[in-house]
């Protein structure tokens, strides 16, 4: 059995909850999969290795508690006694899941000695749920996210604690040192072999944000802690970090088992799209060996970084009008080591210099935002469709992601399929699309266990030989886009 045989939760932009549900069932074998909103649960043996892998999660947790939300009242002692109750209940559990933490941790120090920072996976930065919150490890990926954890609440509202000053932090740490030499003379368990120092991340939302502060949580919880196992407090360098999420759906605890999030990818030097809408992406474009990928927008490349990353037997082309961000692109290829992998052309998305249907599947992240004035994409899309359309091959597919306006818009440049109406849904398309929506391992048939697909629509309409294949609304943290799946039915113009 492998060391690390237990159940587990990873957090998930918002809509990208059942591509992470397939991956692990599909990657590590999971079962007891259950989604919620911004969370995967499931059980699985897998290595640390093996769970580092995953690519459409944010962060992974090992579980400790998943109860129904608390009861909600005026009465802040009260329930202040029912979060301690919450730590405090099965202590023998408590301390199997210690046990689960400390022989992955092993395992990671171990066979990990890639980096410094993945070496002491526990040691991580707090992000905005935490007393303390460190700058070092901010990416350029929160110039577009917010918060993975808030993003994946479904509109939930994440109450931050303020920065705590350095006082702060001491004079927390000091009650926690005090206070349980004050109770009833209760001893703790101690277990000198899983004695560790520790701190309480903390994140609550929805109504019982109204009533308790993170910290008034964080304190409870931590004071508990101590009463019952002997931990010390250390809230600057702890050897366990314990994560704690209320809100209206449930109460969860965990710990984090690496030190990053695993959307933060070591081989990516500047970070575009966020990597885990692009590897979904790329996991909808049924890729497999000795096929030819096309983004025809690039950008920085992050797209044909996380296919190729995850499909390397392919053959990946990039195009992009912009010198800058071909360089930076370049930049990306060579620190991930892609260069005999990937191809770039400076190019225009409306003329590509390349052979009508060369390619079996077109991936691009369409721009939109700040940057570029939705009025001209919109003008502009019918143009990039027909050229797209034009250099995929009969059968294969087309991968894009959309702004909420582009999206709208889909429909007034696309026609409805003869004999289908145009507000029916079709079974059979949500059933292909599901079965097709991730390749792992080249075995479409074992990746779909009944996990619901996040169609808005699996209305089939085509643009020219284009038919759609479904659509997918997720996260880009400040901003909602929406992933549109196409498959080519015929050469252009033989509808």
């Amino acid at each position: 059995m492998a060391a690390g045989g237990g159940r587990y939760f990873c957090t998930a932009g918002r809509g990208l909850e059942p591509f992470l549900a397939r991956e692990v069932r599909a990657r590590l074998g999971a079962t007891e999969v259950d989604c919620v909103s911004g969370k995967v649960f499931f059980s699985t043996e897998a290595e640390p290795g093996e769970l580092r892998r995953l690519r459409a999660g944010e962060r992974l947790f090992l579980l400790l508690k998943k109860h129904p939300p608390l009861v909600v009242s005026r009465n802040k002692g009260k329930m202040l006694h029912e979060l301690k109750s919450l730590v405090v209940e099965e202590p023998k559990y408590w301390l199997d899941v210690i046990s689960i933490w400390r022989n992955l941790h092993g395992c990671e120090g171990k066979k990990d000695d890639v980096s410094q920072e993945n070496q002491s996976p526990l040691k991580r930065k707090s992000e905005e749920e935490t007393t303390i919150v460190t700058k070092r490890q901010e990416t350029e990926q929160a110039r577009e996210t917010v918060s993975e954890e808030c993003q994946a609440e479904a509109g939930e509202r994440c109450v931050v604690p303020e920065r705590a000053s350095d006082q702060d932090c001491r004079t927390e740490s000091k009650t926690f040192l005090e206070d349980p030499s004050r109770s009833s003379g209760e001893k703790p368990i101690v277990n000198e072999q899983l004695s560790f120092s520790f701190r309480v991340s903390c994140r609550c939302s929805g109504a019982i944000a109204k009533i308790l502060t993170s910290q008034e949580i964080g304190r409870a919880v931590g004071i508990a802690l101590m009463k019952q196992f002997g931990w010390q407090a250390d809230l600057r360098d702890p050897d366990l970090e314990i994560f704690v999420h209320l809100n209206d759906i449930h109460s969860v605890v965990g710990i984090p088992l690496f030190r990053l999030p695993l959307a933060n990818r070591e081989y990516i030097k500047t970070a575009g799209l966020r990597s885990t809408v692009a590897w979904a992406m790329a996991s909808l474009a049924e890729i497999s060996a000795g096929v030819f990928v096309l983004d025809p927008m690039c950008g920085l490349g992050t797209i044909l970084l996380e296919a190729a990353k995850e499909w390397p037997e392919a053959c990946y082309w990039g195009a992009d009008i912009s010198d800058s961000q071909l360089e930076g692109a370049d930049v990306n290829i060579r620190a991930a080591g892609l260069m005999d992998k990937i191809e770039l052309l400076k190019a225009s998305v409306k003329a590509l210099p390349l052979p009508s249907e060369s390619f079996d599947a077109v991936i691009s992240d369409i721009p939109f935002g700040k940057k570029f004035k939705i009025t001209k994409d919109i003008q502009l899309l019918p143009d990039i469709l027909q050229e797209m359309e034009r250099v995929l091959r009969v059968g294969g597919t087309v991968v894009l992601l959309l702004s909420q306006d582009l999206h709208k818009y889909m429909d007034g440049i696309t026609q409805c399929a003869e004999n289908d109406p145009p507000n029916a849904t079709s079974d059979s398309a949500s059933e292909t699309a599901a079965a097709k929506a991730l390749n792992v391992d080249g075995n479409s048939s074992s990746l779909v266990n009944g996990v619901k697909e996040s169609f808005l629509s699996s209305r089939r309409t085509h643009f020219g030989s284009l038919v759609l294949d479904g659509v997918y609304g997720v996260s880009l943290g400040k901003t909602d886009a929406f992933i549109h799946k196409y498959r080519k039915i015929s050469s252009a113009g033989n509808r």
